[in-house]
Parts: structure tokens; C-alpha cells; sequence
């Protein structure tokens, strides 16, 4: 480990390929920090390398992989001030349709995955008292919405995990801080609309199904959505805090969507989203 390395601060940014993980990753190069940015393609993230980033291939789904990458970030970097969990996916159709293993997948992607790589930079962090995690949920966290059932799990698994993990490391100097994004231009609405028509389009849920796709289109079309950018700055404001939120929820219908759920209850946040369909 170099006596720069020492002197500069350590990132780390999972899923930088692409949306809100590439943005993440290029506001905190901007902010001085020396990044590690993982992802299963590193050919994405070449523009990264060329600003200082420091690419590595890992798929967060497998364990070696993750091992892996936390040791070469350890043995080079020695510690790390800043953990983006941003890596993730949706997983969409009606619950029925979906099979376990690709549940299970669901969560080792979304929670388990970004759970072992916090388990493996923790000891540094512990030992010199300081560091702030940052957990990626969604707004998806705290509502709910049809045809979402494995993918809403996951986003509220994260969100209890973090808080439980707050507690516990606060006593150590290490923050731990959710960010929940609202509909942000990331490409996200395609991957929803293709998944449910693939597992759902045909059978039982195939109508209700069809007017997801629909209003999901109309609500993720290009441009209409937060710039990613907007994700990155939030965080950037999060870390440089003296005493950060808990939480924040950023972009379009994020507070909005969560504000309805917790002050008027699942009833009325119920005829909300089925009004939608209609």
C-alpha cells in the first residue's frame, strides 16, 4: 500500500456499469476519491478507468467473486471510507409465475450479495472507526405494486438490514445511510415491462399483466424519469455530512409514493395503484 493510498480516500461502487451505479461512481472521482468501481462487465466501465477509477469484474451473485474483490481492494487500498451497494435488478410477474430458484436469485443479487461484500470490508472499517455504507433500496422499499412481489421483498429486506446494521455500527463510528430512489432514467421501466410480459403475459395474469406493461411504459418513458446524476449528488451530500440522514428518498414520486403509503395506510395506497390499471 502506497503512501497515497494512505493519504487518499477509498470508494467503492458496486454495479458501475451502467444508470445510477456509472453516476455514483463518477461523482465520487469528481470528489477526490480514489474508486473502486465492480461489475460483471468491465468493458462498460472503461470511460471510469480512463477518470482514475480502478475496474474490477465481480458478479454479485457469486461468492468467489465477491472474496475476490474484497481482498484486492483490501491489499491495495488497505481499508475502505466509502461502500456504495448499488448492484441489483428486478425481478417482476405475478408470484405464481415465478419460480423459487428465481426468487432465490432475486435475493442473492439484491441482499445477500451486497451483505457478504459488507461483511468482508468491515473488519478495516472497525478498526480504524470510520466509514459510511450506503444501501441502494428504492422507493420499492416502503410501497409495494403489482406484479412486484419478489423484487418489493428484497428492497424491504435491504431497508430492515440496514436499519438493524445502523445500530450496530454507530457505536463504532461508521455510519450506515439508505437511499431510495424514485423512477429514474436508467432503462429500469424496460427491464420490468419484458419481465412481466415473459413470465405473466399469457395465463391467469395475463390482463392485469398487459395494463402493468402499459402504465409502466407511460410512467419510465426516456426523459420523463430523474437523471441519475441527481442519485449521485445526493450521496455525495450524504457522505461529506457530519451527521448524515438515515435515509433519503430522491426522484420522481419517491417521497410522494412514500408519504401516501405512511400517512393514509395500505388501504387507500391499495386504490391508488390498482386506479392506475383501470
Amino acid at each position: 500500500m502506497s503512501k497515497n493510498s494512505k493519504l487518499t480516500k477509498t470508494a467503492v461502487v458496486t454495479g458501475a456499469s451502467s444508470g445510477m451505479g456509472h453516476a455514483i461512481a463518477q461523482q465520487l472521482i469528481k470528489d477526490g476519491y480514489r474508486v473502486y468501481v465492480a461489475a460483471r462487465s468491465i468493458d462498460k466501465m472503461s470511460d471510469l478507468v480512463a477518470k482514475g477509477a480502478i475496474a474490477i469484474k465481480m458478479d454479485i451473485s457469486k461468492p468467489a467473486d465477491i472474496d475476490a474483490a474484497a481482498q484486492t481492494i483490501l491489499s491495495q487500498a488497505g481499508t475502505v471510507d466509502v461502500l456504495v451497494n448499488n448492484a441489483g435488478y428486478g425481478l417482476f410477474g405475478a408470484m405464481e409465475d415465478i419460480g423459487i430458484d428465481e426468487a432465490r436469485y432475486q435475493f442473492e443479487v439484491n441482499v445477500f450479495g451486497p451483505a457478504r461484500l459488507t461483511q468482508l470490508l468491515l473488519p478495516a472499517m472497525r478498526e480504524k472507526r470510520s466509514g459510511t455504507i450506503v444501501n441502494i433500496t428504492s422507493m420499492g422499499g416502503k410501497i409495494y405494486t403489482l406484479l412486484g412481489s419478489w423484487y418489493h421483498a428484497t428492497k424491504h429486506a435491504l431497508e430492515g438490514w440496514s436499519d438493524c446494521l445502523r445500530l450496530e455500527l454507530e457505536p463504532l463510528g461508521i455510519r450506515v445511510v439508505v437511499i431510495e430512489p424514485g423512477i429514474i432514467d436508467t432503462g429500469f421501466g424496460d427491464v420490468v415491462v419484458d419481465g412481466i410480459l415473459k413470465r405473466s403475459g399469457d395465463g391467469a395474469y395475463a390482463e392485469v399483466t398487459q395494463r402493468v406493461a402499459k402504465v409502466t411504459r407511460q410512467s419510465y418513458k426516456p426523459g420523463t424519469g430523474t437523471k441519475p446524476e441527481v442519485i449521485a449528488r445526493v450521496i455525495s451530500r450524504a457522505v461529506k455530512a457530519r451527521r448524515p440522514k438515515t435515509r433519503y428518498a430522491a426522484g420522481r414520486y419517491a417521497k410522494m409514493m412514500i408519504s401516501v403509503r405512511k400517512w393514509f395506510g395500505d388501504r387507500a395506497f391499495d386504490s391508488l395503484i390498482l386506479s392506475q390499471m383501470k
